[in-house]
């Protein structure tokens, strides 16, 4: 079997979002023909309630999935299908912004606040779905107990232990952690964009050291293998058939041209861009 090999590494950098949210952003623009479909990744990693208190109020989306992981924390959330909820500390909300949709994200005071915003591209075929979401709770997540590692899986599946299905892009997701010194390795189908997430701590591959809060993007193979360093590492790993489509985006919308992106802000100024606004 093949070891894919890091080809590129993003580090993420502090940035304010939302209404304030202080985050750290890794995927964005300058990255998406690189990690596609893979769109944005911003982590929360915060102990202060005054760095994300403020949340994320009532925005739209349309073209995209987001998918929001909780290692700890407690998120509040409405949307314009008239759904509410709460992300609780290991859980996830995969959303499918589809033809469009309002929500709001708003995060409650905890002890610490601990996870990942995943963006997701949609095929042009399939950009004007209908909107919908799923929860994956804790409970759903199954988890594979190896020699010195835990991978949780939220999608996808690991050495035969399979976690959600995907109603799009069939991307896998894990939550890894692995003890100080221990390895992991993560078999990964042929053909698909792979990169991990260093949420806490440092990894290693192939004896070069990657710090916390970085994104390794894989080169082609079967396989990947990650080493914590002196301390336990806790990592997400992705992986997802790429569209190689033209991208056109503009903030909370991605489409394939620039015509499509205007018809989705002119719809959002005549109110046509969802069906029923929401009653707030």
């Amino acid at each position: 079997m093949k070891e894919r090999k890091v080809i590129q590494v993003v580090q993420g950098a502090r940035a304010v979002d939302g209404a304030g949210v202080h985050l750290t952003r890794v995927l964005s623009h300058s990255t998406v023909k690189a990690f596609d479909p893979f769109l944005m990744l911003d982590s929360f990693d915060s102990e202060n309630p005054q760095d994300y208190i403020k949340g994320f109020p009532m925005h739209p989306h349309r073209g995209i999935e987001t998918v929001t992981y909780l290692v700890e924390g407690l998120i509040e959330h409405q949307d314009s299908l008239g759904n509410k909820g709460a992300i609780e500390s290991g859980c996830s909300q995969w959303m499918t912004g589809g033809s469009g949709i309002l929500h709001q994200e708003m995060p409650q005071a905890c002890e610490r606040m601990l996870g990942f915003q995943l963006w997701l591209n949609l095929p042009r075929s399939e950009k004007m779905t209908e909107p919908k979401y799923f929860e994956i709770r804790k409970e759903d997540i199954p988890l594979y107990k190896g020699d010195g590692f835990n991978v949780g899986v939220i999608s996808g599946s690991y050495e035969g232990v399979k976690g959600a299905d995907p109603h799009h892009i069939q991307a896998m997701i894990l939550d890894v952690a692995v003890d100080a010194e221990k390895s992991v390795k993560v078999p990964t189908p042929k053909g698909e964009t792979v990169f991990a997430f260093l949420i806490e701590g440092q990894g290693k591959v192939a004896g070069a050291v990657y710090k916390e809060k970085s994104a390794l993007l894989f080169s082609e193979g079967e396989y990947i293998e990650m080493t914590a360093a002196e301390k336990p590492l806790r990592l997400a790993v992705f992986s997802a058939p790429p569209l190689n489509e033209p991208i056109a985006w503009g903030g909370p919308i991605v489409m394939n041209t620039e015509e499509e992106l205007q018809q989705a802000f002119d719809d959002l100024k005549e109110g046509s861009f969802i069906k029923a606004l929401p009653q707030l």
